[in-house]
């Protein structure tokens, strides 16, 4: 007897993000999926607190590359790190990084990582947060410096690439989601995804 086809066949999945990080990440599934740029402006508005930039982000990208793949599973992801209320961006510059570092150093940092999944075919949108509490050492200048020189990492939200040096940075990383930090927490993604029609595994 042939096998029947499924009455919800896997929806074609694509990632809304210019984020080597986040593509990488999502590689791991090993699951087919098409990477498009979101064009989304990302200044954050009055009052806003880094959790909320995050989510509204998140989810503007979901829905900027939703518009141009209406019957994809789109994800959309952002971060910001939230230094007692204030966010924390990518640097840019190594004296923006430098400046970033010696304000952490000592603290803790929260990077606030959210997710959209969005389908516009079948009106499906979930939005979620993963927070990560961070420790970061009470580091030297030229700690800093060697880091820096080493790492380069001037597209990381709050200077910290944890996956690779910046993992010396740290004396404790507080998350339940573990690829949180580096940008696409990959245990809500497949909650989601799979939520959406996905098939993961």
């Amino acid at each position: 007897m042939p096998e029947s086809t499924p009455l919800h066949p896997t929806r074609p999945l694509v990632l809304g993000s210019t984020s080597r990080y986040r593509r990488e990440l999502l590689q791991r599934l090993q699951l087919p999926f098409e990477v498009a740029a979101p064009d989304v402006d990302e200044t954050p508005q009055s009052g806003e607190s880094p959790a909320e930039l995050a989510r509204r982000l998140a989810l503007a990208k979901a829905h900027a590359v939703a518009a141009k793949f209406p019957d994809a599973v789109v994800i959309g992801s952002d971060q910001v790190a939230d230094l007692d209320g204030e966010p924390i961006g990518k640097p840019g510059t190594h004296d923006k990084a430098t400046a970033q570092l010696r304000r952490m150093r000592g603290r803790i940092v929260i990077f606030q990582t959210a997710l959209a999944v969005v389908c516009r075919a079948t009106g499906f949108e979930q939005l979620d947060l993963a927070p990560v509490r961070v420790k970061f050492r009470d580091l030297s200048d030229a700690e800093i410096e060697s880091y820096l020189q080493a790492e380069q990492p001037y597209d990381c939200a709050g200077s910290a690439r944890s996956e690779g040096l910046g993992i010396a940075l740290l004396d404790a990383i507080d998350s339940d989601d573990p690829t949180a930090l580096v940008g696409l927490p990959l245990i809500r993604t497949c909650r989601m995804i799979r939520a959406a029609g996905v098939k993961v595994i």
